[in-house]
């Protein structure tokens, strides 16, 4: 306190002095210099003379920030209606076979498509319980030279990076995972029944979509939002910074 006390002088009677030297006309220009050197004096007494972010504390944070959202996100989507009953990741009938889904209904089986639809976010729920290790993997390899650019980005600059950096490999991983689900929760079993009906009726297009690949893909983008949505959390609210780190890199500066 002795020292700093000492500086606040030393400025006080250098502001003096420069007035008496230069005049009344230096006096606005010297008040301004030495107000902003009291300013700056106060931050670094006020935060301790924090240093600046160094590029491992970013990478690290960054890193951990994926961690527990992918952690999250993948322990929520794995949930008996994980996918189910949540809007913003439910997987609906495939869009590409919407012909199907409204001419059996109309034929008095919607009571199947409900179970069909059911059936497709089982499947991807339960490919969710094994889907954290394929993105912790892929944080693993994050590269530090894209840090502060994802740091100070948008909300979900890290997602979109994770996602923009491993779709690829994610897919190829991903896409056995959602064959064994589909079979453990009988997707085929609710679906044969539609569109064996669908394909009876006089003059359709016949239609079959690529059911693992649609669950796949569907699966994956609702796993990425969730992320997404706890990346902005960690970002935003002080109650998500649930580390030492998190605080240092996301925390208000």
């Amino acid at each position: 306190m002795k020292s700093i006390t000492s500086v606040l002088l030393l400025l006080a009677t250098t502001l003096l002095f420069s007035c008496a030297t230069n005049g009344q006309i230096n006096f606005n220009k010297t008040l301004d210099q030495a107000t902003k050197d009291l300013n700056q004096l106060g931050n670094q007494i006020g935060t301790g003379g924090a240093k600046p972010l160094t590029n491992d504390e970013v990478i690290r944070g960054l890193r951990e920030a994926l961690n527990v959202g992918t952690n999250n996100s993948t322990g929520s989507a794995s949930k008996v209606d994980g996918y189910y009953k949540n809007p913003l990741v439910f997987i609906p009938f495939p869009p590409e076979a919407e012909k199907v889904k409204n001419t059996v209904e109309n034929l008095g089986m919607k009571s199947q498509v409900t179970e069909f639809e059911r059936s497709l976010n089982r499947a991807a729920e339960e490919a969710a319980k094994t889907a954290a290790p394929v993105f912790l993997d892929a944080i693993k390899g994050m590269s530090i030279s894209d840090g502060f650019s994802i740091l100070k980005g948008a909300d979900n600059a890290a997602t979109d990076y994770l996602k923009n950096k491993t779709s690829n490999e994610l897919v190829a991983k991903f896409t056995p995972i959602i064959k064994n689900a589909i079979q453990k929760v009988e997707v085929t079993k609710y679906w044969k029944p539609l569109i064996t009906a669908y394909n009876k009726v006089p003059l359709v297009e016949k239609q079959n979509p690529n059911l693992e690949q649609y669950v796949t893909t569907r699966a994956m983008d609702g796993l990425f939002k969730l992320i997404a949505t706890e990346e902005k959390k960690i970002r935003t609210d002080p109650m998500a910074q649930i580390t030492d780190l998190l605080k240092k890199v996301f925390g208000k500066k």
